[in-house]
């Protein structure tokens, strides 16, 4: 993003890998696993199973174009090359705008978090706090986000090995539980708890955890070997999916699923049937900086996505300009504008309709994963076996986004997320309409050729 980048020290796959783990980890797995939960019982395991399938699928798109034909606006990018102009257009800005709403709720999530601290303090004054640490996170340039993505995995790794390794403790019954047995034949007898509307209307939720391989996309232009992309996203989401997987299994084996609630996390449910004091501070610290590591991840990004739009001609070209900080600082400007409308936004607002808007944010982020499978057969010549792989990504994208019809929550933001759609559609054809009138004025101007 900084004027810099080309300089700097280039990426090892590892590196590449804990970044990813570092912009992934976030309240979408620790909130958002809580919805699978409840919706389909201990059958969330086949939910969050499938989710990282289609991810690892998606990815794989990703990874191969980047490796053959390496781009800073990554899935934009190859929007544009495989459809023309407005599908570029249309796939930055839906992006743009989905992660700044997304980037409100993060900062919302965090300033609650914050509370269970200092219950007195105003939840304004945490939300502004996050965002201009996030900002200063941003303003290191590439290679300080990259420092401090490595560090947050770390942390957020750590808290979830410390989960499973006090969890694991419980089974075997060191610690003793509030009434709650291990029982493995009950939880089996409640399995299939939602039955196979549970799973569907629970996949768009369990997809929400592995938001963020955009971000490894748009970073892949750095690696030391390109073709090594594939290698950091697969060890990145084997290690993602065994640590969730494993998480999941031991809370819904230590505590019924009906005790679960969508107000907390899951594994904070399940350590508070244990008497384990300070288990609820290290784990409320955990995830103040998984949310705050996904939210600079996404700040990054659309300042990134901004600058790209702006040098392709799909945004003014004066937002690309670099300031003294070798930062872009009227595409920060532009970012930190609608950052903090989406945090007004979320304080005016009532929840539910706040609720409804990040839904639909997060279905953008899904159709945009879409739009990549779609323009992967137009990038990259694909193997039968490819291209199997591509139609398998497809219907469980597809599954996911048409789950949210099913579903009371999350149906409102379904429609939302088709009238930003529509938003969007009109401003491009307002938009080629107005350069068509252009061109044709300079037609007019150009002096025809006498001929003698």
């Amino acid at each position: 993003m900084s004027g810099k980048s080309s300089k700097e020290a280039k990426l090892a796959w590892w590196q590449l890998s804990m970044i990813g783990i570092g912009c992934i980890i976030g309240t979408g797995f620790f909130l958002g696993s809580a919805l699978a939960i409840t919706k389909t019982g201990p059958s969330a395991l086949i939910v969050f199973s499938l989710a990282a399938l289609g991810t690892y699928l998606v990815f794989d798109a990703l990874a191969k174009m980047a490796a053959k034909d390496p781009q800073k606006g990554s899935f934009r990018s190859y929007a544009k090359k495989a459809y023309g102009k407005w599908a570029g257009f249309s796939s930055g800005w839906v992006y743009w705008g989905s992660e700044l709403l997304i980037m409100g709720s993060q900062l919302t999530a965090l300033s609650l978090f914050s509370t269970f601290w200092f219950p007195d303090i105003p939840l304004w004054v945490f939300a502004a706090g996050f965002a201009v640490l996030g900002l200063g996170v941003v303003l290191t340039g590439t290679k300080g986000f990259e420092k401090m993505e490595n560090i947050f995995a770390i942390v957020k790794v750590a808290a979830i090995f410390m989960f499973l390794v006090l969890a694991t403790l419980a089974v075997f019954g060191v610690f003793n539980g509030l009434g709650h047995e291990v029982n493995v034949s009950n939880t089996m007898d409640h399995f299939f708890a939602g039955r196979f509307m549970g799973l569907w209307t629970a996949l768009i939720y369990a997809f929400y955890a592995f938001g963020g391989i955009e971000i490894m996309g748009i970073m892949a232009p750095r690696l030391k070997n390109k073709e090594d992309a594939p290698k950091a996203g697969k060890i990145m989401l084997l290690l993602l999916t065994t640590i969730y997987l494993l998480a999941i299994a031991l809370a819904v084996l230590l505590v019924p699923y009906k005790d679960f609630t969508t107000k907390e996390s899951p594994f904070v449910t399940t350590l508070d049937h244990y008497n384990l004091p300070l288990v609820p501070h290290l784990f409320n610290g955990a995830m103040i900086i998984a949310g705050f590591s996904t939210m600079c991840a996404s700040l990054f990004a659309v300042t990134s996505m901004i600058v790209t739009l702006s040098k392709d001609g799909d945004a003014p070209k004066v937002l690309s300009k670099a300031g003294k900080l070798k930062v872009p600082h009227f595409a920060l400007g532009l970012t930190v504008l609608g950052l903090i409308t989406s945090i007004i936004l979320s304080f005016a607002m009532p929840d539910r309709i706040y609720e409804y808007l990040t839904t639909a944010a997060g279905l953008m982020l899904i159709y945009n994963w879409l739009f990549l499978m779609f323009s992967y057969k137009h990038i990259i010549k694909l193997t039968k076996f490819e291209q199997v792989k591509r139609f398998g990504a497809i219907v469980l994208i597809v599954a996911a986004v048409s789950g949210t019809l099913f579903d009371h929550m999350a149906r409102p933001g379904f429609f939302i997320s088709l009238l930003f759609l529509a938003i969007i559609g009109l401003i491009l054809m307002l938009r080629n309409a107005i350069g068509g009138k252009k061109k044709k004025k300079k037609s007019a101007k150009v002096p025809r050729p006498r001929f003698q």
